[in-house]
């Protein structure tokens, strides 16, 4: 069974083009909203059009890389869209990662140029020797001591050095790559996925064209997932824009920060992922109509525990509807499309001109019925072009034009899909299939978890069993025992952990993903 996403007219434009024609179309309506300062699409538009002639003097050239090493903030607008505006590559870096992460990124795409915040120089500074980045722009929140190398220069001193606004970049918008996304998966180095102008352009009309509602002029973006990670890329950022809606762009994630935020200027739209979910139902009074003014909340990034997704739906009124992506798709290849439509647990319909279907695991060119389980095949305009000097891989995940995700999932009769779990975190205990995602589940449901993790550990009879990691509510006291026979209330013997380990709290990525990569590899550690 295929299922196909419904019709949308997708216009073949560059990104710049979204930026432009808003600014057009929408001068003096607010772009970014950011520390207590307004900028309009008009002013982000001029700043866009001065940092594209910037680069330029740089000597950056079409096809070059240039880092973006920022938290959410006006200048990461600016420096992607100009940097995609000439035609070079938008390198998407984490600002807080390690050293090591950062030299190997790098190193990979021949990063020339970096444009990064100025708490992350330290970082910079001590792996640039050995690497081929010649400049660095350098972005700073207020006053700075900090003297920057010789060829360095600040971000705002960098613009007003200006003399004329730039133009943008006449390319091919289906075969120019726009944006370099590193995706580590669940094994290996980190590859760079590289996705086209057109694909993301694609990604935010798909998105709009599922968004309940459409768009209105009391509409505004939270943007509090890190831009740098596609999923914000395009949910909060480049459908933003594509609209011409506000972005209230938030640097960093923290719950009681965010609700003042939300109740000072009443934002509708709050992309984010689960653990955002969990932490803001932890600091919301019941009864509370702080965030009473979000009218869309989607959840992606992981999978949404259906009583997450519950208990904040119960203190705030809102709607959460999930979805699906992932890098190499730009990311969305799934929305529920509205609250009458949803399914809890589904991560929805395919988007727009989008199609799916659920293959072997064994052979890919078999396509699975209705309700077998196996590996979540898409395609669709929003899928990469490949992996950046990887061509071996990329033949393995793109297989005659469809992107296998490795995610391991179901289709229902009116063609919902359910993941499942990652092809690779799937648990052998016994010569029996257990997903991570069910066992999980359950946990969520105890009152007592507030968060939960579930791999497999090495075992000398079963081969794997079932390990359970999870950290309790403020308040709560609960032991192993009482965990598993929560569990076997629910769950197959096979399924119920064997073993539990409880934690003050659980290591996760930069948009708040639980690592549970991370705890496996502990396992075998």
């Amino acid at each position: 069974m295929v299922v196909t996403g419904e019709h949308a007219e997708i216009p073949t434009l560059r990104l710049y083009d979204m930026l432009a024609n808003t600014a057009q179309r929408r001068p003096s309506r607010t772009a970014t909203v950011f520390a207590g300062v307004e900028c309009t699409y008009e002013q982000l538009h001029g700043s866009v059009r001065r940092a594209m002639a910037a680069l330029r003097d740089l000597g950056v050239q079409p096809s070059d890389r240039v880092g973006i090493m920022l938290p959410n903030c006006p200048q990461y607008v600016i420096s992607f869209y100009a940097i995609t505006g000439i035609g070079a590559i938008a390198v998407q870096l984490n600002p807080f990662c390690t050293e090591a992460e950062l030299s190997y990124l790098l190193q990979d795409s021949a990063c020339r140029w970096v444009i990064a915040f100025d708490k992350a120089l330290p970082v910079l500074d001590e792996v640039r020797s050995t690497l081929p980045v010649e400049t660095v722009v350098a972005v700073r929140f207020g006053p700075s001591d900090r003297t920057l190398p010789v060829g360095d220069v600040w971000f705002d001193d960098w613009l007003a050095s200006v003399r004329a606004p730039g133009d943008p970049a006449d390319l091919n918008p289906v075969e120019t790559v726009a944006v370099l996304q590193y995706t580590g998966g669940t094994t290996g180095r980190p590859k760079g996925a590289m996705l086209t102008h057109q694909n993301l352009v694609a990604n935010a009309v798909q998105a709009y064209s599922m968004l309940p509602g459409g768009v209105t002029e009391d509409d505004m973006t939270v943007c509090a997932l890190p831009l740098f990670h596609v999923y914000a890329l395009t949910m909060c950022m480049n459908l933003s824009i594509y609209t011409g809606i506000p972005m209230l762009l938030v640097p960093r994630f923290h719950a009681h920060e965010l609700v003042q935020l939300i109740e000072r200027y009443r934002p509708t739209l709050f992309p984010a992922v689960p653990t955002m979910y969990v932490a803001l139902t932890q600091v919301i009074p019941p009864g509370s109509d702080a965030l009473s003014s979000l009218r869309v909340c989607n959840s992606g990034g992981a999978p949404m525990p259906v009583q997450v997704m519950e208990a904040f739906e119960s203190l705030t009124g809102a709607t959460v509807l999930e979805g699906y992506g992932v890098s190499e798709a730009s990311p969305v290849t799934h929305l529920n499309p509205s609250a009458d439509r949803r399914r809890a647990g589904s991560i929805g319909l395919p988007t727009p001109n989008t199609d799916v279907r659920i293959v072997s695991p064994k052979d890919s060119s078999v396509t699975l019925p209705v309700g077998e389980i196996g590996e979540l095949a898409v395609r669709g305009p929003q899928v990469m072009k490949g992996y950046w000097n990887r061509p071996e891989e990329t033949a393995e995940t793109l297989v005659d034009g469809w992107l296998l995700t490795g995610d391991m999932a179901k289709l229902d009769e009116d063609g919902y899909t359910y993941i499942v779990d990652r092809k690779k975190d799937m648990i052998i205990a016994s010569g029996y299939n257990v997903y991570p995602r069910e066992v999980e589940e359950v946990l969520y449901k105890h009152p007592a978890v507030l968060e939960a993790a579930v791999v497999g550990a090495p075992d000398d009879y079963r081969g794997e069993t079932v390990k359970a990691f999870v950290v309790c509510k403020p308040g709560y006291t609960v032991t192993a025992e009482d965990i598993q026979a929560w569990c076997r209330q629910y769950l197959s013997a096979y399924k119920v952990p064997t073993l539990v380990e409880f934690r003050s709290d659980l290591q996760k990525t930069a948009i708040g993903k639980i690592l549970r990569r991370a705890l496996r590899d502990e396992q075998s550690g």
